[in-house]
């Protein structure tokens, strides 16, 4: 699906129009945020966000490691 955006002034930056279809492809609605990655094709809009995941997978993996105690702490 190839689409166009329009960039406009916002302030002292800038900002781009996303049509309506690409919002809704992106599951996404005004006022959420999207990240920008650059890709040796390009670049990739996503409202999923790489650096939050790899850090869950890095806390979920202590969590398993120190089960007990943190159930203990918990107590």
């Amino acid at each position: 699906m190839a689409a166009t955006a329009k960039i406009i002034s916002v302030g002292n930056s800038a900002g781009i129009i996303l049509p309506k279809e690409i919002l809704a492809r992106l599951n996404v609605d005004k006022g959420d945020t999207l990240f920008i990655n650059e890709t040796p094709t390009g670049f990739q809009i996503t409202p999923y966000d790489q650096e939050f995941d790899t850090k869950m997978e890095v806390a979920e993996r202590v969590i398993r490691r120190y089960r007990d105690a943190f159930k203990k702490l918990a107590e």
